[in-house]
């Protein structure tokens, strides 16, 4: 069967999540998961929802999904030793220099993949499995066919969300909040600008191209089960308890009753949230009316919410089966005994019975009595006794005997795995950059490729794969010159799209193009597989040294730091790989299986660029992507060839100036400023997130 997990923002989501039939509950604790805006946990609430958990046989699953810098691991890493100490089921994770500190500091408690981390093949599963996680949460945007695939050939349990929020970037790969706003998504403090007003060519200035709808599979959980998903996700813990209350109990009853959900409970989903209805576009692979915003149904949902909260406060629906057992003899302490279904047992004593005068206990009144767990976490559903002919038992002290017995079970319910925990392992040691960093030209477009920019004699030249496939003849002039060409992988592969892109390595490596740049863990087999090396792309989030170390481990040649690093983090890390970072360019916002191209102009007419213009007037190219997805790249360039000294200074192997939208005269005048050489500077530049971070 389908296990439910349910949103815990709070303490009392924690109850209304149990009490509607959740199988398992995620929740954060600290500064170290994506949802930082909700209330969260401290230590203490934490502790008493673990055990509020256990006891009623929920699993509880604690996200630690976002980037964490150096001088946070070993505080991420205490707060994961707590974590697991107080038993917890699992913790998700996305960072994976995270991921190697957690398998060695607590090695016994489970690691899930989190959505962050951008799982969308059946490769980064595995990948996901050789590093030691043991399920992965597939990214939202897969349909029921590639999940299918997933799921039935994953060495690990995959999970999917089914209902809620959508976001418009693959999650983890969404860069709009922290460059535009200093919001980081990847760090838990998205300010969600796929929500706000924008405008596009042919498009009503007040519309919302960025915002759509709630995902809602609950008619397709026999289809989903089917699939070989392990567990199904409910999106939601910055909303009320109530709404996680009501969500959660209706997907409980449909996947435990194995039914469809009735109208009612569909007119009640679609009341306690929605975005002009639902959408299982993704799901059914049929992208077309995806887009939504918020309802305004207030007085609707809040009634809603109020006959929601009464089912569950002060109430015990959750109820663990039992057996008790006892044994009654006159002049002799009561032994009495209860055992649940995972094996838990409790015994306690009781008074003598005394020999009945008037009146006498039987074995019918005592079970009778057992029977009677109202209001407890649990429910009777055998008792077993013998009592003495003519003993007399008081109902209270059969009574008390019960309420000692479960009390005494849920203690032993509640207490956790007993876990390792280890110190935090050594920060990995970097070697030190001697000579220049190496000059690294990236291009979007064979219109780039110009002979005055290959005069200028770039170390290496990135261009996208479909590019280099369909011609070399631009890119020759570079390596007459001594420049490396290496093909840059789409950063979304789906398993339906691999065999393109192997094909297209496979003929550029047989044509001398040996190396690739890859931005996902689930294309480096793909890479490998063609004989092509690779180079990590900022895709793979590298945000700290453990990190660094982790991407040197899978055999990259070097890595791209993240760039919502500060220059000082950057120039910190210990770099026991070779690493580079964007100095110029505009900087990739979001990349979405969305074509807002072709939907704002209502015909595919997105082999040319479009742009999208927020309210303060900032205007955001938007590109066609691979397979017909879309990126969003950054209003302003993002420009350091002044910062020099900086850059130099920071142990770098090699810098990148990244090419998106620009001429090929302007590429070659910008790269002319990196070497010192004419007065380009862009009109409208940014320094990005070096100097400034995100929160």
């Amino acid at each position: 069967m389908l296990e439910l997990l349910s949103p815990a923002g709070s303490p009392e989501a924690v109850i209304a999540a149990v009490q509607n039939g959740a199988d398992a509950v995620y929740m954060g604790l600290g500064i170290f998961n994506a949802r930082r805006g909700a209330k969260n946990f401290d230590e203490e609430e934490f502790e008493k929802a673990v055990r509020y958990c256990r006891v009623r046989d929920c699993k509880v699953y604690v996200t630690m999904n976002t980037l964490v810098g150096d001088r946070e691991m070993e505080k991420a890493a205490e707060l994961a030793r707590r974590v697991s100490d107080l038993g917890a089921s699992a913790i998700l994770v996305q960072d994976l220099g995270l991921l190697s500190v957690l398998r060695r500091a607590v090695p016994d408690i489970p690691l899930h993949a989190s959505t962050q981390m951008s799982i969308h093949n059946l490769a980064g599963v595995e990948a996901a499995a050789e590093m030691g996680l043991t399920r992965a949460v597939l990214a939202r945007e897969l349909s029921l066919e590639q999940i299918k695939f997933i799921s039935r050939n994953a060495p690990i349990e995959t999970e999917i969300f089914v209902h809620g929020a959508l976001c418009f970037c693959h999650s983890g790969q969404c860069y709009m909040s922290s460059l535009i706003g200093r919001r980081s998504g990847n760090r838990g403090m998205c300010a969600q600008p796929c929500r706000m007003e924008y405008s596009m060519p042919g498009r009503m200035a007040d519309d919302h191209p960025l915002s759509l709808k709630d995902n809602c599979l609950v008619e397709r959980l026999k289809e989903i089960e089917d699939a070989g998903v392990a567990c199904v996700k409910i999106e939601g813990r910055m909303k009320r308890p109530e709404y996680s209350g009501l969500v959660t109990g209706i997907y409980s009853k449909i996947i435990k009753e194995k039914r469809e959900p009735t109208p009612d409970e569909l007119t009640m989903l679609k009341d306690a949230f929605s975005r002009d209805g639902f959408t299982q576009g993704y799901f059914d692979g049929d992208k077309k009316d995806m887009f939504g915003v918020k309802n305004e149904n207030d007085k609707v949902s809040e009634k809603l919410f109020a006959s929601v909260r009464r089912e569950y406060v002060d109430r015990e629906e959750r109820r663990v089966p039992v057996k008790f057992f006892m044994v009654a003899e006159i002049g002799k302490q009561v032994q009495a005994g209860v055992v649940d279904s995972d094996g838990h047992r409790a015994s306690v004593t009781g008074k003598a019975p005394e020999k009945g005068i008037s009146q006498t206990t039987d074995e019918n009144t005592v079970n009778k009595q057992f029977y009677k767990t109202g209001g407890t976490p649990y429910i009777c559903v055998d008792a077993q006794s013998k009592v003495e002919n003519g003993a007399f038992l008081p109902v209270s002290s059969i009574n008390d005997l019960r309420r000692r017995l479960l009390q005494e079970l849920s203690e032993q319910r509640a207490v956790p795995p007993k876990r390792r925990s280890l110190p935090v392992p050594e920060m990995p040691r970097g070697v030190p950059t001697i000579e220049d960093p190496v000059t690294i030209y990236q291009v979007r477009t064979a219109q780039q490729l110009s002979p005055e920019l290959a005069a200028l004699k770039p170390d290496y030249i990135y261009v996208p794969v479909e590019t280099l496939y369909e011609s070399l003849e631009p890119v020759k002039p570079f390596i007459e010159n001594g420049t490396v060409p290496v093909a840059v992988l789409p950063r979304v592969i789906t398993d339906d799209q691999v065999m393109k892109v192997f094909s297209m390595l496979k003929s550029l490596r047989e044509r001398g193009v040996e190396q690739a740049l890859v931005g996902n863990i689930g294309h480096v087999k793909l890479a490998r597989k063609a004989g092509v090396k690779i180079r990590a792309d900022f895709g793979m989030n590298v945000f700290n040294s453990y990190t660094l170390d982790m991407v040197r481990q899978m055999d990259f040649l070097s890595a791209t730091a993240s760039f919502e690093l500060r220059m000082a983090q950057v120039r910190d890390m210990a770099k026991s790989i070779d690493t580079e970072l964007i100095v110029y360019g505009r900087l990739p916002l979001m990349v979405s299986d969305q074509c807002i191209i072709s939907r704002s102009e209502g015909r595919c007419n997105c082999q040319n660029p479009s742009q999208l213009s927020d309210r303060m007037g900032s205007v955001f190219p938007v590109v066609r992507e691979f397979e017909h997805r879309n990126v969003i790249y950054n209003s302003k360039k993002l420009y350091l060839a002044d910062k020099r000294d900086d850059i130099y200074g920071a142990g770098l192997w090699g810098i990148r100036l990244m090419f998106t939208t620009e001429g090929a005269r302007e590429c070659v005048e910008v790269a002319k400023s990196f070497k010192g050489e004419g007065d380009y500077r862009p009109n409208d530049l940014t320094r990005g997130l070096y100097y400034r971070g995100v929160d």
